[in-house]
């Protein structure tokens, strides 16, 4: 694959965007950004959907969606997992802090049941995606 014509220029963090995700049928991105917010994008127009996500209180490093694009997972350097439903862009439960340091990266197995993490403690954890647990 090459790279090819820009298509698309999104604009509406206020700091640096970290991370990036495309939904899995492709109409939208997400993205995180060190201003501690999270975005929605429309991939085909560049339109911010909706309000940004906000929980986090430092900056989102990593996200990811579900394979059936009904979640949003989020990983930050307040060393916090966060859940978001897509649709409501209500926050699913309680964060999640368990790694000593922040959270660099996230993941979402193909079958929707686990959960993975990777942290600046040196650690990549694996969840239990109904309980979150390890």
């Amino acid at each position: 694959m090459g790279v090819g014509n820009c298509l698309l220029e999104l604009r509406g963090h206020a700091h640096a965007v970290g991370t990036v995700a495309f939904s899995p049928d492709g109409k939208h991105v997400v993205s995180g950004s060190y201003d501690d917010t999270i975005r929605i994008w429309n991939a085909e127009t560049g339109a911010q959907v909706g309000e940004p996500l906000r929980g986090h209180k430092r900056g989102t490093w990593s996200v990811a969606i579900s394979p059936d694009g009904k979640n949003i997972l989020s990983g930050a350097h307040d060393n916090t997992i966060r859940i978001w439903d897509a649709e409501t862009r209500e926050e699913v439960g309680e964060p999640y802090q368990t790694h000593k340091y922040g959270v660099l990266s996230v993941a979402i197995s193909p079958d929707d049941k686990r959960i993975v993490s990777g942290s600046g403690d040196n650690t990549i954890r694996i969840w239990d995606a109904e309980t979150i647990s390890v």
